[in-house]
């Protein structure tokens, strides 16, 4: 089976889209990062070094420290398709990214974003 398109995507030429879409509805980029640190267990630094490499997406998932657990708590629909009904691992990974740099657009606070308690 052919790899999805986005897989060798460099995450840095989409990351900018992220921010921007954020930053379009009131929110900025250090939420952005503490999103993508959350999900990844990347720290900034290594963010900004995976950034930097114009890692693609599939590696910067696959290397990512540790993929918070609570992500699983992510539900909904994005680009047409419910987020929690994946079944492609690295897929799914990068809808729950999307899913949540949209709840941020959409003005949600971060402890909800989180998934925090």
């Amino acid at each position: 089976m052919t790899k999805h398109k986005i897989y060798t995507m460099s995450f840095a030429n989409v990351y900018p889209h992220y921010v921007t879409k954020a930053e379009k509805k009131g929110r900025t980029k250090t939420e952005v990062d503490e999103i993508i640190r959350w999900l990844t267990g990347y720290s900034q630094e290594q963010l900004e070094a995976q950034l930097e490499k114009k890692t693609d997406f599939e590696t910067f998932f696959e290397e990512s420290p540790g993929l918070n657990p609570s992500r699983k708590m992510i539900k909904g629909v994005i680009c047409g398709v419910r987020v929690e009904e994946i079944e492609e691992p690295t897929m799914q990974e990068i809808r729950y990214l999307d899913k949540l740099i949209d709840e941020l657009a959409k003005g949600k606070a971060m402890e909800k974003i989180l998934r925090e308690s």
